[in-house]
């Protein structure tokens, strides 16, 4: 079985080398060249850590991969610690590492298995063949400043893992458009050279205090990157009556002008612009399987809407993504579809569903919650209610960062599965006359579709 993957991040990278591991022939393309950097957090919970650890990905220290302990949460003048939980099916610790190293690092650890790596291959569209199905894709090849050569190349596959992002042009190129009935946030980061660079803890702002003193939108982050830097951010989603009205950029030198000059995040110590991304969230982009095509990662919008969190499920979406190759690849091979044109597409379907399956009930939950907190008087409650109960709060953590042992029969894992039984699952599947008429969890008055956020 030949296979494409459309895009060298987390999810591409991740599903190539267990391809290529397999024994799969497996090329990526990727638009830029590495190292190349990638707004983001960069911070990793133990969810991502987790994924990492399976892939084999060595990460010490020593090589830029820092360490954490936990989060520490900042609202209503209120300072908590909460470690990571000890669960057994994860690690006790989560790292930062900023994408300029971690994206390659996989990359490469995907060519160590076997995977080839064509970068500044920049696809344009999917190829069809005349029943619809999707047989391959259009690059159009760049020169090393990133600038089109006017030459493109066709490749061919058997079936195409797009993980080209949230503005995924195999996707969009099919007609696969994002679905405003699902939360989209918007993300704004930069460097400060900082003497905070070395904490030990993934520090969230639950509330972000501006320079007058009152409060912005959204929340914010404050990430020590070991390297002399801190990564700070903000986010907001589009449960806000603000989202889609403000410059973000301008909230974000607000909010870190309000903040101890003793910790560096002034103009003068600023490391590179402040840029920005638009987050997936809640599944927003659908079907996740078309026949020939996979959606991965942020194209198929599986970023957490609890946290913002992207890479623990790009990661695990590329990793059963390559269970059912591999496994399709055998049937294949055994001549078990032979006599049954579409048992390779129902096959390949169930991908879908297991993904649904995985965290469908939590992202239902995150986009109840996301509208939620979208309100002030609803958020400025819950935070004084919460923000004192440090055995709440960490209930709260676990709940937000996906941390639950489906197996295990203490408390917090017992509620967490009783509140996703109570749920309906996300869909994944193509977006029904039912779903573009049901009550929408964002601002009805932004379109996710126009949301833009300038590099």
């Amino acid at each position: 079985m030949k296979v494409l993957i459309v895009g060298a991040g987390p999810a591409g990278s991740t599903a190539a080398y267990y391809l290529a591991q397999a024994g799969i022939s497996v090329t990526v393309l990727e638009k830029t060249s590495f190292p190349r950097e990638k707004v983001c957090g960069d911070g990793l919970t133990p969810r991502a850590v987790r994924e990492i650890q399976k892939l084999g990905l060595p990460h010490p220290e020593a090589d830029g991969w820092r360490r954490n302990k936990g989060l520490r949460l900042i609202a209503g003048g209120r300072t908590v610690e909460l470690p990571w939980p000890e669960v057994s099916d994860f690690p006790q610790y989560g790292l930062i590492r900023t994408r300029i190293g971690f994206d390659e690092e996989l990359a490469r650890h995907a060519q160590s298995a076997g995977a080839v790596v064509l970068e500044r291959h920049s696809v344009t569209e999917a190829l069809r063949s005349e029943d619809g199905r999707v047989t391959g894709v259009r690059a159009a090849l760049l020169d090393e400043a990133g600038r089109k050569t006017g030459q493109t190349r066709d490749f061919s596959a058997d079936i195409v893992l797009a993980a080209d992002g949230n503005s995924t042009r195999t996707a969009v190129s099919l007609g696969l458009h994002k679905r405003d009935d699902r939360p989209l946030g918007v993300a704004v980061r930069t460097y400060f050279t900082s003497p905070r660079h070395d904490d030990d803890w993934m520090e969230g702002w639950l509330e972000l205090p501006g320079r007058d003193g009152k409060l912005l939108p959204g929340y914010g982050w404050v990430f020590g990157v070991g390297d002399g830097t801190s990564n700070v951010g903000l986010g907001i989603l589009n449960s806000s009556k603000e989202f889609g009205k403000l410059d973000y950029k301008q909230v974000l030198r607000e909010w870190t002008a309000g903040m101890p000059s003793e910790w560096g995040f002034t103009p003068d110590n600023q490391v590179g612009e402040i840029r920005g991304a638009a987050l997936p969230m809640g599944f927003n982009r659908t079907p996740h399987y078309s026949p020939g095509l996979m959606l991965l990662g942020d194209a198929g919008g599986m970023v957490s809407p609890f946290n913002g969190e992207g890479i623990s499920y790009a990661m695990e979406s590329a990793r059963f993504a390559a269970e059912f190759v591999i496994d399709g690849d055998a049937r294949q091979r055994a001549g078990a579809w032979a006599a049954s044109p579409g048992a390779a597409d129902a096959h390949f379907a169930r991908y879908a569903d297991h993904v649904r399956g995985q965290w469908g009930s939590h992202f239902t939950l995150g986009r109840a919650f996301a509208a939620l907190i979208g309100k002030p008087a609803v958020m400025k409650l819950a935070l004084r209610t919460g923000m004192p109960i440090p055995v709440l709060m960490r209930f709260v953590v676990r709940l937000l960062a996906n941390l639950t042992d489906p197996a295990a029969k203490g408390f917090e894992d017992r509620v967490i599965r009783v509140l996703e039984m109570l749920v309906p699952a996300t869909s994944n599947q193509a977006l029904s006359k039912a779903d573009s008429s049901s009550p929408s969890s964002t601002n009805p008055a932004v379109s996710a579709t126009r949301v833009r956020v300038k590099p």
